[in-house]
């Protein structure tokens, strides 16, 4: 709607000051044109806007304008209600500034829109932590924090998964991200993306080098390239199991991302026994050990190769308890 875009413009203006007419048409999805024009309309209307022209140009408010419009709809108060039960704003140290926050938008939002707004804080709940995930270990992020706001390079002293000695790095930081109630500091290091786990960060000092992030190239887009590199990584061994289906629920919940589709329960090696068909996908043949955990309620079907390994670690446990000598 017109109305929603020349509020947004407004309010662009606001906080970015001098803005070129191609960015705001890029933002609001319009021809440039079509900003011309809006901000034609806001001048008609009373608003002290003005173009300038010429490379280093733009379009302004008059020095001194503000508003208090604030401009949100219900939906938008309630998704910023929602995004304050989120639990990131804890982690970080913003409780009290948070709730300060929430105070003042609730009083600048019109009188129509406030019970909405407030009945969401008390009806939705968002825990980012997983079911039974146990204790957490506790992350700096003060340091980590501090770090990519200012700027500068960032030496950290870090622990990788499976490693008992820490390392050394001095990084390029483009900001953290809070993933199922784990955080991560992403940055570059030597000019390539990598992902630290924070609560494997040691200790983090900052140096007097400026950072050195690469040109044009944000925190979503490093994270989106990182995240793909997880989730799309080759599967060296790929694995066919059956599973009871009384324990099917429970399997897919742990076995998560090593599912490479649905289990299928309707096919003709389950229709009648009870027992559904999943297939599995792992970066090398040892790690089918994660299945132990089942039991004799899961069966590795192929490969053969897998199937060893299941039978010897079987055999290794039943040897360590069948001789009852305890020390």
């Amino acid at each position: 709607m017109k109305s929603d875009r020349l509020l947004s413009i407004l309010l662009l203006l606001q906080t970015r000051g001098r803005v070129p007419a191609g960015e705001l048409a890029q933002r609001l999805e319009v021809s440039t044109r079509t900003v011309y024009r809006d901000i034609e309309s806001l001048s008609a209307a009373g608003v002290p806007v003005y173009a300038e022209r010429g490379r280093h140009g733009g379009i302004a408010l008059l020095p001194g304008f503000r508003t208090d419009m604030t401009g949100l709809t219900t939906d938008e108060a309630r998704a910023l209600f929602v995004l304050a039960a989120q639990g990131a704003h804890t982690a970080l140290g913003l409780d009290d500034a948070l709730g300060s926050a929430l105070r003042k938008v609730m009083a600048a939002l019109p009188a129509p829109h406030r019970p909405a707004a407030e009945l969401t804080g008390r009806r939705i709940l968002v825990d980012p932590d997983r079911w039974l995930s146990g204790p957490r270990a506790e992350a700096d992020l003060d340091a980590l924090h501090t770090a990519v706001f200012t700027d500068h390079r960032l030496r950290i002293r870090y622990r990788h998964s499976g490693e008992t000695r820490l390392r050394t790095y001095t990084v390029d930081p483009y900001g953290l991200v809070a993933k199922a109630g784990t955080w991560y500091l992403v940055a570059d290091r030597r000019g390539r993306p990598q992902l630290f786990r924070a609560d494997r960060v040691a200790s983090a000092t900052l140096t007097d080098a400026p950072v050195r992030r690469r040109p044009g190239v944000e925190l979503t887009d490093v994270w989106q390239q990182l995240r793909r590199q997880v989730e799309e990584r080759p599967a060296g061994v790929r694995v066919v199991a059956r599973i009871r289906r009384e324990r099917l629920d429970l399997a897919v919940r742990i076995l998560g991302g090593a599912l490479t589709g649905p289990p299928r329960t309707g096919g003709a090696e389950d229709a009648d026994d009870g027992w559904a068909v999943v297939e599995l996908a792992y970066p090398v043949v040892n790690a089918v050990r994660q299945l132990l955990q089942f039991g004799d309620s899961l069966e590795v079907l192929d490969p053969p190769e897998a199937r060893r390994v299941i039978a010897d670690a079987a055999a290794a446990i039943t040897a360590v308890y069948a001789a009852d000598t305890r020390p």
